[in-house]
């Protein structure tokens, strides 16, 4: 149940960190961090390790997006190749 939530949050919002997705359904992050591990291993979603630094702390994260799922290019002049 709680993948199925997590996994819903992600498509609706996309990329995001597991302290946000716990804040905004309102799941211990416990529970998202065990349902981010299980969508992993099925392939659903992308997954990777993060360091923020809040007031000069690090604050170590797991950052993820469904599987397959790019980023649009940011705006403005590319490099010629």
């Amino acid at each position: 149940m709680t993948s199925t939530v997590v996994l819903q949050h992600l498509k609706k919002h996309g990329q995001l960190l597991d302290t946000e997705i716990a804040a905004s359904t309102k799941l211990p992050i416990e529970q998202v961090r065990l349902a981010i591990d299980e969508l992993s291993r099925q392939g659903e979603i992308s997954r990777c390790t993060v360091t923020k630094y809040r007031n000069g702390q690090p604050v170590e994260g797991v950052q993820c997006r469904i599987s397959g799922y790019y980023p649009p290019a940011a705006p403005g002049r590319k490099p010629s190749h």
